[in-house]
């Protein structure tokens, strides 16, 4: 099982313990108003999102993590890479993407577990280059990304919600941890 341990975070693999935490954070329409369509996720789209996310750690080899507090064991989010489709600017190279619980807003948690993620893509699996997308607006993703030392790349539109999306790219043989 892929563990990736920080200060003070575990990224881990999914449990079936899982699910109703994640459903609680996804049903919070602060959590997603920057992500799909913007609106909550219920119980049964949360199932769906994390067998999504297991399917593509089977056959690509990376994936969304799990994210919990080291001390407490309190599932916070998740956070990975995956193979994006959308948009066609960034279709089959590597993305990175996050979600937190509120809760854990404002704490460096997200820029935390990202940093990992991006460690993991370069020293674990090999892959030299990560892109990234987010809502025009979405300060708190944008400052995220900043820390990472992603660079914008443009502005693109979203093909089925149709939002303006901020694209953002990083050479991970130059990153600096």
């Amino acid at each position: 099982m892929t563990e990736i341990h920080t200060p003070r975070l575990l990224l881990r693999r999914w449990l079936d313990d899982d699910l109703v935490p994640l459903s609680e954070i996804q049903a919070d329409p602060s959590v997603m108003q920057w992500i799909g369509d913007g609106s909550p996720r219920s119980l049964e789209q949360s199932a769906e999102d994390i067998e999504a996310w297991e399917e593509e750690w089977d056959e690509e080899g990376f994936g969304i993590f799990a994210v919990e507090l080291l001390g407490s064991g309190e599932l916070i989010g998740a956070v990975g890479l995956y193979a994006a489709e959308v948009p066609a600017e960034i279709a089959g190279q590597v993305a990175i993407r996050w979600r937190l619980g509120r809760a854990f807003w404002g704490q460096g948690y997200a820029s935390e577990a990202a940093h990992a993620a991006l460690e993991f893509a370069l020293q674990d699996r090999g892959i030299d280059q990560v892109v990234a997308v987010c809502r025009t607006g979405d300060t708190a993703s944008t400052n995220v990304l900043e820390k990472l030392g992603m660079q914008s790349e443009g502005t693109v539109e979203h093909p089925v919600h149709g939002h303006d999306l901020q694209v953002y790219g990083i050479d991970l043989t130059e990153y600096q941890e």
